[in-house]
């Protein structure tokens, strides 16, 4: 796999280097400090994957992954920063990695791991699906802190999402993930996957299996791959047991 390393700090470019080179399979075949620079090499050396810093003189890392989303094939980008607080929006570039510095071994080799499971026409493909996904519609990843790091889920994953407090979770098969977007944002944004179930709970209508009752005169939603979905408000019991119906 070949790496064009893209960071406006020498020392940087160094680490990068020296721990890349410990990995199978993986060259750095350029290094730049700029965009300029990064978009003249790519075309001297034909780069699969970017290890692409943000902040620099100029463009950012974002507008430059954003550019080199254009080009056909595409490179993979992995972004390596010291802020943690671009993740969102280099997700929305749709990068395949985001590793914060100073970079450690296991989190580059998971990174380039998973990468080198994938082949050039699969990289490419996966890019250009990318980019027009970012054009045409809503997210297709969630990114979001927790205790592991900068953490990854699908929104394909999720069985819903709720709110407790300040505080919403996206519930998937293997536990939650705190996010930093509110209930009303994730609705407008996902209006076309999920329905609202209670003013605390959106439910993913493609697990949604059915209602069940739960004590005297409540009810809760059945989902697929979880074992107790969130309780229903009366409010908006009727127009879930109508889109239940459409669905049968």
């Amino acid at each position: 796999m070949r790496v064009l390393l893209v960071d406006d700090e020498p020392l940087a470019r160094q680490r990068a280097a020296r721990l890349l080179a410990e990995l199978d399979n993986i060259v750095v075949v350029g290094e730049a400090g700029n965009a300029e620079q990064a978009l003249a090499e790519f075309e001297r050396c034909k780069p699969d994957v970017l290890l692409l810093d943000i902040s620099m003189p100029g463009m950012s890392g974002i507008d430059l992954a954003k550019r080199f989303g254009e080009f056909n094939p595409a490179p993979a980008v992995v972004f390596c920063t010291a802020y943690d607080e671009y993740a969102v929006a280099a997700f929305e570039t749709h990068a395949l990695g985001y590793l914060l510095k100073p970079i450690q071994r296991d989190k580059l080799a998971a990174v380039f791991s998973r990468l080198s499971r994938l082949n050039q026409a699969q990289l490419s493909a996966l890019a250009e699906m990318s980019a027009s996904e970012a054009e045409t519609g809503p997210r297709q990843q969630l990114c979001a802190n927790s205790i592991q790091g900068m953490s990854l889920l699908p929104v394909s994953a999720v069985r819903y999402f709720y709110a407790d407090n300040k505080y919403v979770s996206a519930v998937h098969p293997e536990g939650e993930l705190l996010l930093d977007e509110s209930l009303k944002e994730l609705e407008e944004e996902f209006a076309d996957q999920f329905v609202r179930i209670h003013r605390n709970a959106l439910v993913a209508l493609a697990y949604l299996q059915g209602i069940e009752r739960v004590g005297v005169g409540g009810y809760r939603v059945r989902m697929q791959g979880i074992a107790q979905g969130p309780q229903i408000s009366r409010r908006h019991l009727p127009a879930l047991r109508a889109r239940l119906n459409r669905k049968v």
